[in-house]
């Protein structure tokens, strides 16, 4: 059967400094491909890959679309893509955002599940949110090993600790202790395949192509009543042990948590929205204002200015509604 040679790692915020200790521990024979997603901006060219080359003896190299794996080899999800394991080859996921970002943590240990949980390791380190949780669980679930990085010990311990809650792993360990667990469950047996349902090689083909439609939407979850944060579409509500999810039929797909934070966002950029448009409706009516009362049209500028002052209330309301949103999401982020 050999052994577990894939070792699947996603991380976010305080990850480039986990992953360089990571790359300095392993030793140049490594019996596993070594595959990294963490959230980086596709803006600007990341040198991560020349980073983790000079800290240790493995290669890395952002992954190419059809690559083949090889052992001993760091493989990193480029900017702008979903980094998707199909057989002993890479894909570059072209779906939409999972959990605000591509590439996503997720659609990387969901493909690794349906490929070769039995051959794979999963481990979510630092960063914050939830990414992560969802794929975990789905690789646990379907025989991978899962580990997880104390969350007392990661810098931002928002992610590995929604994955400890989330997925049950197999292992927790600090940062210190984790070269010694990879370099012993990597050398363990793989296990036997398990069968895979068809709604996780559902999203894996979402993320690896961006097509999806509500007639399998409607087979892998429940209709929602809310509407998604990013397109406006339909949501489902997809349900995985104690975790629910969020997956709109374009592909956008969000943790509870991450869908709560979107609420709030979309909440906001409306009211801005309202804010300004009361703002120019403000600026306006002034001008009439005072052009009726500039062509001696008295009664006509008092009534402009009623109405300003009625719209000057209405402002203010919209801004009493910005602050006490504000106020909402720091206490629940202090929470």
């Amino acid at each position: 059967m050999g052994n577990r040679d894939i070792l699947a790692i996603g991380t976010s915020a305080g990850g480039v400094e986990a992953l360089s200790f990571l790359a300095n521990s392993f030793r140049p024979d490594f019996p596993a491909a070594v595959l990294v997603t963490i959230h980086l901006p596709s803006q600007f060219r990341s040198p991560l890959d020349e980073i983790l080359s000079r800290a240790g003896p493995l290669p890395a190299a952002f992954a190419n679309n059809g690559e083949a794996m090889k052992k001993a080899r760091i493989y990193i999800a480029p900017p702008g893509s979903h980094l998707i394991v199909d057989g002993d080859q890479l894909l570059l996921g072209v779906g939409p955002r999972e959990n605000h970002a591509r590439p996503a943590i997720d659609p990387m240990l969901r493909s690794t599940a349906v490929c070769c949980a039995h051959r794979a390791v999963g481990v979510v380190l630092t960063g914050t949110l939830g990414d992560g949780a969802s794929g975990l669980w789905t690789l646990g679930h379907l025989g991978g090993m899962t580990v997880v990085q104390d969350p007392g010990d990661a810098a931002f311990p928002e992610m590995p600790l929604t994955a400890l809650n989330r997925a049950q792993p197999d292992h927790v360990v600090t940062l210190a202790d984790l070269p010694t667990l990879l370099e012993s469950v990597v050398h363990q047996p793989a296990g036997e395949p398990q069968p895979v349902p068809e709604t996780v090689k559902y999203e894996v083909e979402i993320a690896r192509s961006g097509r999806g439609n509500m007639d399998d939407m409607d087979r892998i979850g429940r209709r929602s009543v809310l509407s998604c944060p990013d397109c406006g579409g339909v949501m489902w509500e997809i349900d995985e042990g104690n975790l629910t999810r969020y997956r709109c039929h374009v592909g956008h797909a969000y943790t509870d948590e991450l869908m709560h934070l979107a609420v709030d966002e979309s909440l906001r950029r409306a009211l801005a929205s309202a804010a300004r448009a009361l703002d120019e409706r403000v600026a306006l009516v002034h001008k009439l204002e005072a052009r009726a009362a500039g062509t001696g049209h008295n009664q006509l500028a008092q009534s402009w200015a009623r109405r300003r002052h009625e719209l000057d209330h209405e402002a203010d309301i919209i801004d009493e509604a910005i602050q006490r949103l504000d106020r909402m999401v720091a206490k629940s982020a202090a929470e």
